[in-house]
């Protein structure tokens, strides 16, 4: 279902939807033309970030922000890349066991700052890979090529190992220590990591997997709304730019007599109420001007030379609602990324903080983040750069509302119908046979 928008706010969103294209449009000096985390000099590239942008290709194209043999020749540069990479224990590889890690050199494409093997930015690359695969689908030679890409790098994921004999799959792994001392568990961005683990043809978990990791979740009921909770908002939002999880449920949920969907609109109705509320009486806070989510922030040096009253201001950090941590930080485009959710609030916030703090957009583009709390000259102190995470939610989220172009690819995904199935999900477009 196409969503009905008034002519003044489709303009709103088609400006912001673009500029948020135009982080991933630079002409990056990485390897394999891949974007970089974010626009800071000498930023590393992000595996996740990789997959926004394959995500986020098809959708310029359609739009005719760019032509599709472009959008084709930056997709396969970024998937033989990660074809031909080295995978092995060694510890500057570029993953092993079909995951990558988490940040790679911009220039040679290996580990850097000993970051870990990630479980859940390997699914955001796959995820945004197998939109690739589903747009490109013609019998032309690369895009034939691209689709059997895909396939070899979703088929070499050993979502097994990731278990490491667990009852839910592990956070990462680093060659120096091993896996990390914690699991994907209790509600979060994990869904869509749980999904493509049980459709692998090749490594695929045990159902049993999923339903240990769901019989972690937190239910509450908090300012009046019963929902799955998770703090910052990027969690009710992320699986959900590739997944439309409206009208289908797993067992959990048909229990609760709720789908995925509806809990992430209940969420983000618990967001504003809590930026209205404002327990911690920051500046700024309203029904029109919320977001609490993983974002940049300005960390205690710059706080103090800006402020003396003693409060303690973080850097980059997952912001939640209402347990915390909060300092003040808001993201504009978290509230934004909520549109599929809760179109009017969401729709009414991008205004509201527009009007109010021009100065969180880098031209159209969303800053990672802005704090009224910390105002300088009249204006609120905003993050410098641009992060390529907030970028690609805000470009997929605003089509899903607007058309649902990626949802619509990503049902017609086997693997993914698959996964979902497998994982206990009945009804809705599930229904339908393929």
């Amino acid at each position: 279902m196409i969503a009905a928008i008034e002519p003044a706010d489709d303009a709103l969103l088609d400006a912001l939807e673009r500029a948020a294209f135009g982080y991933f449009a630079a002409d990056w000096d990485c390897i394999g033309g891949m974007p970089a985390d974010n626009s800071r000099p000498g930023a590393p590239i992000s595996i996740a970030v990789v997959g926004f942008a394959l995500s986020v290709y098809p959708i310029a194209v359609e739009r005719g922000w760019m032509t599709r043999a472009d959008a084709l020749a930056r997709s396969l540069s970024a998937l033989r890349f990660f074809a031909a990479s080295e995978q092995s224990g060694a510890p500057d590889a570029t993953g092993c066991n079909g995951f990558y890690y988490h940040f790679l050199d911009r220039a040679t494409g290996r580990r850097v700052w000993r970051s870990e093997l990630s479980m859940v930015d390997t699914a955001l690359l796959i995820a945004g890979a197998l939109v690739a695969q589903r747009y490109f689908g013609s019998a032309d030679a690369d895009e034939t090529a691209l689709r059997a890409l895909v396939d070899g790098l979703y088929g070499r994921v050993d979502w097994r190992w990731a278990q490491n004999g667990g009852a839910t799959i592990m956070q990462g792994w680093k060659p120096e220590c091993g896996f990390l001392h914690y699991g994907w568990e209790g509600y979060n961005e994990a869904i869509v990591l749980y999904v493509l683990a049980l459709g692998s043809l090749s490594h695929p978990l045990d159902e049993s997997c999923y339903l240990g990791w769901t019989a972690t979740y937190q239910w509450e009921n908090i300012y009046g709304h019963e929902f799955l909770y998770g703090g910052p908002l990027f969690m009710h939002q992320f699986s959900h730019a590739w997944i439309d999880f409206r009208g289908i449920r797993d067992e959990f949920m048909r229990e609760k007599r709720c789908d995925y969907f509806e809990n992430s609109r209940r969420a983000t109705l618990v967001q504003r109420e809590y930026a209205r509320r404002n327990p911690h009486e920051f500046d700024g806070y309203d029904e029109r001007t919320w977001g609490l989510t993983a974002c940049d922030g300005p960390g205690g040096t710059l706080a103090a030379a800006l402020r003396g009253d003693g409060r303690n201001f973080l850097g980059y950090a997952a912001r939640g609602v209402p347990y915390g941590p909060d300092d003040g930080t808001l993201a504009g485009w978290g509230a934004v990324a909520s549109l599929p959710f809760a179109p009017e609030i969401a729709l009414d916030a991008a205004r509201g903080m527009r009007d109010r703090y021009p100065e969180m957009l880098d031209g159209e583009c969303y800053a990672s983040s802005f704090n009224p709390t910390l105002a300088r000259d009249g204006a609120a102190w905003t993050s410098a750069g641009l992060f390529g995470l907030d970028q690609g939610i805000v470009a997929m989220m605003i089509e899903n509302h607007r058309t649902g172009l990626v949802w619509q690819l990503m049902r017609d995904c086997p693997y993914v119908r698959s996964g979902l199935r497998r994982a206990g999900f009945r009804g809705g477009w599930l229904r339908r046979r393929r």
